[in-house]
């Protein structure tokens, strides 16, 4: 019989969410009986660590900066909005770094009119991507 452990992985919804939990028992049968599931669930973890190896890569040989405009950027393209809501601290620990840091690069940011701060919101300017 499989190890049964709890999950540890964590997630932050950024909107209004359903989610389905499948009990562990229903994963093993499934994965077992209909390929597709099994497919599915293989894809989804090459994915996951397709970006796993992506954010190494990135940790390891991008500027801060550079991780941190297309931190803004991929956000503003997954919620379709110039409005980033997150706090100062909240990047920083998806970026692997600390708040004064960040906060620093955002301050540029906002210096060079590419973004307005506001309190755990960051509105991207009609200049940001160029």
């Amino acid at each position: 019989m499989p190890e049964e452990k709890k999950s540890e992985v964590k997630a932050i919804a950024e909107g209004d969410l359903q989610i389905i939990a499948i009990p562990h028992n229903k994963l093993d049968e499934w994965l077992c009986k209909y390929p597709g599931w099994k497919n599915y669930i293989m894809r989804s973890f090459n994915e996951r660590f397709s970006e796993m190896l992506r954010s190494i890569e990135s940790i390891a040989f991008h500027k801060l900066d550079d991780r941190l405009m297309a931190y803004l950027k991929e956000k503003k393209r997954l919620s379709g909005s110039t409005i980033v809501k997150a706090s100062h601290y909240q990047i920083a620990d998806e970026l692997a770094t600390s708040g004064v840091v960040i906060s620093r690069l955002l301050k540029i940011l906002e210096n060079n009119g590419k973004i307005l701060l506001y309190r755990n919101e960051i509105k991207l300017l009609n200049d940001f991507d160029s």
